[in-house]
């Protein structure tokens, strides 16, 4: 949002309320704004020209914005309309309108930190639970114990293991004494 303090370049009493109190002049006033809103961004940026408001010799000029990535948003262009006096820029922003794009409310760090480490105490919690309900199941049988099934087809399985073992040892054995009787 840019702040800017410029007066018009056009004679006095154009585009402003006469003494008498009229209504400033629309077109003088759109042109105005326009230069202003040049000063802070590019004139194809600036679309077509919403409407034009006077609330207390503030006239509010609100156009349509152009520009990528804010679509119902319009830009907004406060200018002095005090009657006898020269058109003056009070402000210029691009504002959001209803329905247009805008970022979620700010939340302090304090309140996003104790959200993050309410949900960390919770999905820990959650996982202790799941950890103790597979544990539950080991209550049901231990790996390490023997058991009587562990034959399939007829063939010992830990035993046959424990034989494959026995007999690469024994080839090794083997190898590193022919090496030594060389």
């Amino acid at each position: 949002m840019a702040r800017t303090t410029r007066k018009a370049a056009s004679p006095a009493g154009a585009g402003g309320a006469d003494a008498a109190g009229a209504a400033p002049d629309a077109a003088a006033l759109e042109v105005l704004a326009r230069e202003a809103l040049g000063e802070i961004t590019r004139p194809a940026h600036v679309g077509a020209l919403r409407d034009i408001t006077v609330t207390d010799d503030v006239a509010t000029v609100r156009f349509a914005t152009t520009q990528g990535g804010y679509p119902g948003w319009v830009w907004t262009v406060a200018v002095a309309v005090n009657p006898g006096m020269e058109p003056s820029v009070l402000e210029t922003e691009l504002m959001p309108a209803e329905g247009a794009l805008v970022a979620p409310d700010w939340v302090p760090w304090a309140d996003r930190l104790e959200e993050y480490l309410a949900q960390q105490a919770a999905d820990a919690a959650l996982r202790d639970e799941e950890l103790d309900d597979e544990g539950d199941d080991d209550d049901l049988h231990d790996e390490h114990a023997v058991r009587e099934d562990d034959d399939v087809d007829g063939v010992d399985i830990d035993l046959h293991l424990d034989d494959m073992h026995d007999d690469a040892r024994d080839d090794s054995d083997d190898e590193h004494l022919g090496e030594s009787d060389q």
